[in-house]
């Protein structure tokens, strides 16, 4: 009986590490028709589209400052003050990281989350949809840079020093620079069942 707890258990682990990589990784993870699941860069398989280039694949890299640049046009773009937010990064602190958030009445975040996002789009943003909910978040990616674009309020983030009201909630955009083509991922392949 304890063998077969612990088989069971194991596959409990292996099933949410792949899980969880899948939501972290997922242009590294890829599930076969079988059911098999294969960890590591897809192999090329040249297609018709392959001669067709995605925006984030012709995106030269970006500074920090030029993703500042970014988040204060769509901030503007929203019809807000980017000043009347704050910086959730001191300048020259981190170099992968930037941000901007802002107390906003509920009613108007959602509205003006939609602005943003769809000036960050104009911008030659690429939507990330793995995960995201158009009602709460929205991520993005251009030259190496991942854009989170968010509300969030007492409900998915409580806190007894919070300053919100009922009737409020955050508006916030982060920034991270992330290169994942740096880290190595072996080809493994993982069979559950």
């Amino acid at each position: 009986m304890n063998a077969l707890l612990k088989r069971i258990w194991i596959g409990l682990a292996a099933t949410l590490i792949v899980s969880l990589a899948a939501v972290v990784m997922p242009d590294h993870i890829q599930v076969g028709d079988d059911g098999r699941i294969h960890l590591g860069a897809p192999a090329p398989t040249p297609s018709p589209s392959a001669a067709v280039s995605t925006p984030e694949a012709t995106s030269p890299p970006l500074t920090r400052d030029a993703v500042d640049e970014v988040i204060r046009t769509a901030v503007g773009a929203a019809g807000l003050d980017p000043a009347q937010g704050r910086p959730t990064g001191a300048a020259g602190a981190d170099s992968n990281r930037t941000g901007w958030m802002a107390v906003r009445e509920k009613p108007a975040a959602q509205a003006e989350m939609n602005a943003i996002c769809a000036d960050l789009e104009r911008q030659g943003w690429t939507l990330n949809p793995n995960g995201d909910r158009a009602d709460a978040s929205r991520s993005y990616k251009r030259g190496g840079w991942y854009l989170l674009v968010s509300t969030r309020g007492k409900a998915q983030a409580p806190s007894p020093t919070s300053a919100l009201t009922d009737s409020q909630t955050y508006l916030t955009l982060t920034g991270l620079q992330l290169n994942l083509s740096d880290i190595p991922l072996p080809e493994i392949t993982v069979r559950i069942g």
